[in-house]
């Protein structure tokens, strides 16, 4: 008899983003971006459950105000798998869970798709402990943008890299910029790698880049990629700027 996977998914919002302070609480067309993000990923049938973790009061009260799950956690986690990590800790009711799903808060639109191949990846490897997504890059302007994370990965479809920089490197200005990846917002995780990953220390590439997953190929694990295939519309909230994007993919 085959066994439905146990999996939670995970939202981290924290209030003190670098650079859009509050993110979480701003509109997008009449529902906050925590509100979006957290209905959207409810939407996806694969999860047993569907938890906000934060630091801020406000976005917790907020969080209830719409009928949502929340806990709290420390303001001295520095990233979202820090936050899940000292909360599977602290709620140990959440260790009844095989799978734990990391869907950043910024992700009003992430397509469940997305969710399921980027699962089917980690239940198809078993030797594999965290799996994420990428897709092709369509402009210049995604490509040199610094918020926009790009990937490489190997012949097996592993991350080599991640950087805010384009990478690879090519020496004519006269490329085809989707021949380039974008890191997607998601990774999934088994939950005994999580319950060790406190012991990891943060790593050079890891705090240069300001890139938490770097911290996980430096310490010598690998992380299975999904290249999701076109169509695909989606945006990831990260400046001021990016909430009129939303707004127009959602009125579309």
């Amino acid at each position: 008899m085959f066994l439905k996977p146990s999996i939670i998914g995970i939202i981290p919002a924290r209030f003190a983003s670098s650079r859009f302070p509050g993110k979480m609480l701003a509109p997008i067309l009449g529902k906050s971006l925590i509100q979006r993000t957290y209905e959207n990923t409810k939407s996806y049938k694969g999860f047993k459950e569907v938890i906000v973790l934060t630091e801020d009061i406000g976005i917790a009260d907020h969080v209830k105000s719409f009928g949502g799950k929340v806990l709290m956690t420390s303001s001295s986690c520095q990233t979202g798998t820090d936050r899940i990590v000292e909360a599977l800790h602290k709620y140990p009711q959440l260790q009844e869970y095989e799978y734990v799903v990391n869907i950043q808060g910024d992700e009003p639109l992430l397509e469940k798709r997305i969710i399921r191949e980027t699962l089917e990846l980690l239940f198809e490897d078993p030797e594999s402990i965290i799996s994420t997504a990428a897709i092709r890059i369509k402009t210049q302007e995604e490509a040199l943008n610094p918020s926009c994370v790009k990937c490489v990965m190997d012949l097996r479809g592993n991350a080599l890299y991640f950087s805010r920089s384009l990478i690879p490197f090519k020496t004519t200005e006269n490329f085809d910029f989707t021949s380039y990846y974008r890191h997607i917002g998601l990774y999934c995780f088994r939950k005994d790698f999580l319950l060790d990953y406190k012991d990891l220390c943060p790593t050079p590439l890891q705090t240069i880049e300001s890139l938490e997953q770097l911290k996980i190929l430096e310490h010598g694990f690998r992380i299975k990629v999904a290249t999701i295939s076109e169509p695909f519309e989606s945006c990831a909230v990260d400046v001021p700027d990016d909430i009129a994007r939303v707004e127009k993919l959602l009125l579309c």
